[in-house]
């Protein structure tokens, strides 16, 4: 397929946006409802979109379980659905706007951590950028000047765990194709969440049912766009892009929820997003 990194901007762009919109519905229901149950039935029709497309794919279903790391996909697939319950919860109890501030940071850790884990090379350049970026995150954060919220620790989890799930899907890589770790992810992460998740069922109302059908829409297209995005154009001219769910994110919790964008979050969160796109950058050069 020949490259169009025009038409990959405008998919990453309303991928953003369609993740950002998950994300509002997600901290609405997770407000009145458990965490758990939330994110069990949105992986329930994630699991199901996951089956089709890997399957489609790869020929059969078969075909697109068939690995010969079956643990190391089994943890990914448990790391990215506690990732999303912690990230969720951290919605509900700090907000929009400074979960993602803070949760921004994670390429910058994907950085540090691509050497031990990956044995990649890290510059002096991209480790000065890394220091700078973690400079932001503790003027968002501002430890010992007003007292910290024990909340931030939600989105700060978040990014670890979501760095060391994009470092091992890196490393699964080397001898999965996409399809068989995509399909991996939803089934392993769906089976995870509900042995919880049941324990936790709450009713709903009929209006939450439709916002809950309405969350797995938007998960189902968000991903089904993330991977038309990355069919059309290379993943590192499109990457710098996915910070725009940081500007959607924040725009909906200001406007719908809310909330107020501080001095100091706005400061760090320029440092942080500034920090991730050298690093991008470097390595693109690099690579």
């Amino acid at each position: 397929m020949q490259t169009n990194t025009r038409l990959g901007i405008l998919l990453m762009t309303a991928t953003t946006f369609v993740f950002a919109m998950q994300d509002g519905i997600s901290r609405h229901l997770a407000s009145e409802y458990n965490v758990m149950m939330v994110v069990m039935i949105r992986y329930w029709f994630f699991a199901a979109f996951v089956i089709a497309i890997a399957s489609r794919k790869e020929g059969s279903i078969r075909a697109a379980a068939a690995t010969s790391q079956p643990l190391l996909q089994t943890f990914r697939g448990v790391l990215l659905v506690a990732e999303i319950c912690v990230m969720v919860a951290g919605f509900t109890y700090l907000g929009l706007v400074e979960s993602h501030a803070i949760f921004a940071a994670y390429p910058l850790l994907v950085a540090a951590l691509s050497g031990p884990i990956l044995g990649e090379a890290v510059g002096w350049r991209r480790w000065a950028a890394i220091g700078v970026g973690f400079v932001g995150v503790l003027i968002i954060l501002q430890p010992g000047f007003t007292v910290f919220s024990p909340a931030a620790l939600f989105p700060v989890a978040s990014a670890l765990m979501f760095a060391l799930y994009a470092l091992l899907t890196r490393y699964a890589a080397r001898k999965d194709s996409a399809a068989t770790s995509f399909f991996w992810t939803g089934v392993t992460g769906a089976a995870a969440v509900t042995v919880v998740g049941v324990f936790f069922w709450e009713p709903m109302t009929a209006p939450d049912w439709a916002w809950m059908g309405l969350l797995c829409v938007t998960g189902a297209v968000g991903h089904y766009l993330l991977i038309r995005t990355y069919e059309v154009a290379e993943a590192s001219a499109v990457q710098p892009f996915a910070y725009l769910q940081l500007v959607f994110a924040s725009a909906l919790g200001i406007v719908v929820f809310g909330e107020t964008l501080r001095s100091n979050v706005a400061v760090g969160t320029a440092i942080v997003v500034a920090a991730g796109l050298f690093t991008l950058w470097r390595a693109r050069v690099k690579g």
